[in-house]
């Protein structure tokens, strides 16, 4: 009646670990593609990144001069401009020290 189509039907019954390979192959490309898409979302969750925060209204850049980077710390503020330009700020906004390269 019903023929079995497969190459080697009697290679699970010569092999009884076959059956167990297939399954464990089977279940670990499984694992993998799971992985690979969670590596995947975290990097797409994580890289997107939001944009700089705004500077405070007391800070004054030079003319032309855009943020680049932001750091706040306890005491200071340091920007960095598009053009490589590091400018250092006190708590009040007044410009201490720039540094051009």
């Amino acid at each position: 009646m019903a023929q079995d189509d497969r190459v080697e039907a009697g290679a699970e019954k010569a092999l009884p670990m076959l059956r167990w390979l297939r399954i464990l192959v089977t279940s670990l490309a499984v694992v993998m593609g799971l992985g690979v898409l969670a590596v995947v979302a975290i990097l797409w969750l994580r890289l997107a990144s939001p944009p700089l925060p705004q500077l405070p209204d007391r800070i004054a850049l030079p003319q032309g001069a855009t943020p680049a980077a932001v750091t706040f710390a306890r005491d200071w503020t340091v920007v960095v401009t598009e053009t490589g330009e590091v400018l250092l700020y006190d708590r009040q906004g007044k410009l201490r020290d720039s540094v051009t390269p």
